[in-house]
């Protein structure tokens, strides 16, 4: 709760009166006490950052991000809210806001093998007025490097989830979700298959298939809220890996990917990208590949997406207009931005998250949110 005094500095007591205007009257005195207000928004908090805090080896052209617990005023992020520091020096950069999350890119390369120190200040506000409690910081070490690729997509807190979806998420017995699952706009009569057990308070369920929290939008608050909130960035963050342009690589195989190995970069199609055979994703841990289609995407059965030279899957990034499937005893890596639906067939699998803004359908699949 935030509680705003204006004018007065007199001592009130107050009771806990959510959103209500108290005119109070000082003692021995005729002179009326301002108005205080009492706000009862939630305080924000920084719920993660990259780099994380005591990262070493971090890359030379990292932009650092500081994910919010709720969407923030994105006119109180300047270059005195989000700092960077080298010891005492400050270190120039741009600092920008969007899905949740503030962003500082450095105006340069940073040092080699150098620690730096990140503040967020209390400058940072939420859209009820309320800032941090406190001032936020967190330090990282660079490596020799720098990463390959573009910018990571930011996922806000969308990025809590595993799978999430608007209309629907199906499954049969035998999947297993490790993670958390989300559905909004829909209720929770659109988990089908689930057996479904809500908690003593009725925020959300638990079922045998997934090792994690499953979220409707027919939950009690702040469950609702907090899905609209991911569902927002969800969409936010299609519109970001669509609209990226220049792409490194344009019509690659003209959509088909058999056998082969992908260095970082952006990659776009016009068509649908089909993988009939195994393909490989080569870089390093900290490269980034985004693959961009305004078709459709299939994995075919049995067949595999690799990952070679320690990339990893949350750095891998599907944007795809149409729908997503992937094929019976398939493996897949990344994350998939889907505009429309995804499909995991008899024993398919992943490591990432699937984000479809209709209905994600499991049969007898498996998905791993990816390492951090």
């Amino acid at each position: 709760m935030k509680i705003t005094q204006i004018g007065n500095p007199l001592q009130v007591a107050l009771l806990a009166l959510g959103g209500i205007t108290l005119g109070l009257t000082a003692c021995g005195s005729d002179l009326p006490v301002d108005p205080v207000v009492v706000d009862n928004g939630m305080i924000p908090t920084v719920e993660s950052t990259n780099p994380e805090t005591k990262s070493v080896n971090v890359p030379l052209n990292v932009k650092l991000t500081a994910m919010f617990s709720e969407p923030m005023q994105d006119g109180t992020f300047t270059s005195s809210t989000f700092t960077l520091r080298q010891g005492s020096t400050v270190v120039p950069g741009k600092v920008s806001y969007a899905n949740s999350t503030a962003m500082f890119a450095p105006t340069g390369n940073l040092a080699t093998n150098t620690g730096f120190t990140a503040t967020l200040s209390t400058d940072a506000t939420d859209k009820d007025g309320n800032t941090l409690a406190a001032p936020y910081t967190w330090s990282f070490t660079t490596g020799a490097t720098s990463a390959q690729g573009p910018a990571p997509i930011p996922l806000g807190s969308a990025g809590r989830y595993a799978i999430l979806a608007k209309s629907g998420i199906s499954t049969v017995p035998g999947s297993v979700i490790t993670g958390d699952i989300g559905l909004s706009p829909a209720a929770a009569t659109f988990l089908t298959g689930f057996s479904l057990v809500a908690d003593e308070g009725n925020t959300f369920s638990i079922a045998g298939q997934v090792m994690g929290k499953v979220y409707a939008a027919d939950y009690a608050d702040p469950t609702p809220m907090n899905l609209t909130m991911a569902i927002g960035n969800m969409e936010s963050a299609y519109t970001d890996a669509a609209g990226r342009s220049m792409p490194d690589f344009s019509e690659l195989g003209t959509g088909n990917l058999s056998g082969q190995t992908l260095a970082p970069g952006t990659y776009k199609w016009t068509s649908t990208i089909t993988i009939p055979t195994d393909l490989t994703i080569a870089g390093g841990a900290n490269d980034v590949w985004l693959f961009q289609t305004s078709g459709d995407l299939f994995l075919s059965a049995a067949k595999q997406v690799k990952l070679s030279g320690g990339a990893k899957a949350k750095n891998i990034f599907w944007q795809v207009a149409g729908a997503v499937t992937l094929g019976a005893g398939s493996h897949f890596e990344g994350i998939i931005l889907s505009k429309t639906d995804i499909t995991l067939e008899t024993g398919a699998s992943m490591n990432g998250r699937a984000f479809a803004q209709t209905q994600v359908a499991l049969q007898q699949a498996t998905i791993v949110q990816p390492a951090p």
